[in-house]
């Protein structure tokens, strides 16, 4: 063995373990779980190239950050790799749209139907639109365009404070409650009220709002690759409406809030309250979404702590 060989097996020999908080493991899961999928489908995933190697970089982005942030002391590493998950549960939601109707080709509103029915007798959409109005409706609208970033205000919080142990503690648990719901869809696939029980295409005229409602529809119904003025919307539409990551991951934005004595939860449950509202106001979920929705977040709060705590005892023993 020369002096150069032995040189990088010293090198190689010094590197330390790579310790992956409990969120980057499950990120890592999730990603390489779809592409197996996406693998096993191939026939049916168009886009299973790019999922595959799309999720092969991402993954290494996430071991890359962690070995950069755990060798320098350059403060930008951390920070990326602190916040990398918030992207990933967008990228990870958009993948699972390419693959949900592909592989489970069955729409099962008619199930989520008969179960609204028979818990109420009625269908919760139809029947509260009589309380509707244009000043209700804007209100609404915009608080449910303000999903995505609950979970940022959240993570801000405990950052400022330097809660680094709270923070990644809540950003696991948040990112598990979304794939428990992307989990879902694989299993349940449905549209929502607003294609089966209403007419998409006269929403704006049925339910109106005033300045911003039309403007926001329309940038949700774009982000859910829905192109303005379709024929057939439904042909394009993504199938994640049971059960109701809103509902879930809200309620879990909620809980932590609470537990960990946040000012920003005296914001949260007046918009979380709202927001779980409009899901079914605005025509975007049934109500049962909402009732597994909460017992998605029970489930998740329940279980989180054993897994972190495993992971966490795995990983240090590697």
């Amino acid at each position: 063995m020369n002096m150069t060989q032995r040189k990088m097996e010293i090198q190689l020999n010094l590197q330390p373990p790579l310790f992956l908080r409990t969120v980057e493991a499950l990120n890592v899961l999730y990603l390489v779980t779809l592409s197996l999928l996406s693998l096993i489908f191939f026939q049916r995933v168009q886009a299973w190239p790019i999922i595959v190697v799309g999720n092969a970089l991402v993954v290494a982005l996430i071991l890359v950050l962690v070995r950069a942030a755990e060798n320098h002391q350059q403060r930008n590493y951390r920070i990326l790799r602190d916040w990398l998950p918030a992207p990933l549960i967008l990228l990870t939601f958009k993948e699972t749209y390419l693959m949900v109707h592909p592989i489970h080709p069955i729409d099962y509103d008619s199930l989520l139907i008969d179960l609204d029915r028979l818990l109420f007798g009625v269908d919760p959409t139809r029947w509260l639109a009589q309380f509707s109005h244009p000043v209700i409706t804007e209100y609404l609208q915009i608080i449910y365009s303000t999903f995505y970033i609950l979970p940022l205000l959240l993570g801000y919080e405990l950052y400022r404070q330097q809660r680094s142990r709270e923070f990644q503690y809540a950003f696991f648990v948040i990112v598990y409650g979304f794939y428990l719901s992307y989990i879902g869809y694989f299993l349940l696939p449905a549209l929502g009220p607003r294609f089966t029980l209403h007419d998409f295409q006269s929403l704006d005229h049925d339910l109106p709002g005033i300045f911003f409602t039309k403007y926001i529809r329309l940038f949700i119904n774009t982000g859910e690759n829905i192109p303005p003025g379709a024929a057939d919307p439904s042909a394009f539409a993504q199938r994640d409406t049971f059960p109701s990551g809103h509902a879930e991951v809200t309620l879990i934005i909620m809980y932590l809030s609470t537990k960990y004595g946040l000012k920003s939860q005296w914001f949260f449950y007046p918009v979380g309250i709202s927001l779980i509202i409009s899901t079914v106001y605005l025509r975007y979920h049934y109500v049962v979404d909402l009732i597994a929705g909460a017992l998605l977040m029970v489930f998740a709060i329940m279980t989180a702590p054993a897994i972190d705590r495993w992971w966490r005892s795995y990983s240090t023993r590697k």
